[in-house]
């Protein structure tokens, strides 16, 4: 990709993205897409172990570091960890990667299922027993935004989903970048726009729908290659209009710069 110029939206890990584009030879562009707020109501999470304590969940899935470490501060503020503790114990917990299954084990928490690479819904639906749900109380910590495929498969196979929230993703306090990367679209000046979460590409389009350019953006989109790292943000992008040229396999970060470079490299090779 070397003299690209390469659009991350990506917030968490944009540094360490830009690094690897920088390491192939590409310009990275950033703009921040997401806005990681806490929102964690300590109180409602003591009432939750309380109805939990009467009637104990059957299940618990944790998917992000970030949201179980932000469960287990909010039960320690309240005195409550080891009623939360006993309550893991009891039941099947599942992990959805390494983050969630670090967090866990720092508290001894004993996990029975976890996801294999490259840990997304798919590969936690395809750990657990889907035809013993019907009637389970399944306790899943949401992680920005609901998981709906989740949610709606296990509901599907008769369990109940209590989503637990923790953090949630909303636009950045700064949208000045995204609206930038608007404008540098609209000049062409952007070869490459990397989305990593299907929030990212609901977010850029509220942007440009507040700057009266969604129009705009969509065209200019497709004049652009555009790259997901994976099926979830694949088919956010599809659903705005969005045609996508480049899907990371596995959905990961360092699968989806290596694409991102591979399929520079071929257009440049031909041209």
């Amino acid at each position: 990709m070397k003299d690209k110029t390469v659009a991350i939206l990506e917030t968490r890990v944009g540094a360490q993205m830009a690094d690897l584009v920088r390491k192939y030879g590409g310009i990275p562009f950033s703009a921040p897409a997401l806005a990681e707020v806490p929102d964690v109501d300590p109180a409602h999470i003591a009432e939750l172990i309380d109805d939990w304590g009467r009637d104990p969940p059957d299940i618990f899935i944790f998917q992000t570091g970030v949201g179980t470490r932000a469960l287990f501060a909010a039960t320690d503020a309240r005195g409550i960890t080891d009623k939360l503790l006993h309550l893991l114990d009891a039941a099947q917990v599942v992990v959805r990667g390494p983050k969630p299954t670090a967090a866990l084990r720092s508290r001894n928490v004993r996990i029975d299922l976890a996801a294999s690479d490259p840990f997304t819904t798919v590969e936690v639906l395809a750990e657990m027993d889907l035809t013993a749900l019907l009637g389970k109380r399944v306790v899943v910590q949401r992680y920005g935004e609901t998981n709906t495929e989740l949610q709606e498969t296990i509901e599907d196979h008769g369990g109940h989903v209590i989503e637990v929230v923790l953090y949630r993703w909303s636009l950045p306090e700064d949208c000045d970048p995204l609206v930038r990367l608007i404008d540098a679209l609209e000049r062409d000046d952007i070869d490459v726009v990397a989305f990593t979460s299907a929030s990212q590409a609901n977010n850029l389009f509220t942007v440009a729908e507040n700057e009266g350019k969604r129009d705009s953006l969509r065209a200019s989109l497709h004049r652009t290659v555009v790259a997901s790292i994976g099926p979830v943000c694949t088919a956010a992008l599809n659903k705005l209009g969005v045609t996508v040229a480049i899907e990371a396999r596995p959905p990961k970060l360092g699968p989806l710069v290596t694409a991102i470079n591979d399929a520079m490299n071929s257009t440049q090779e031909r041209s």
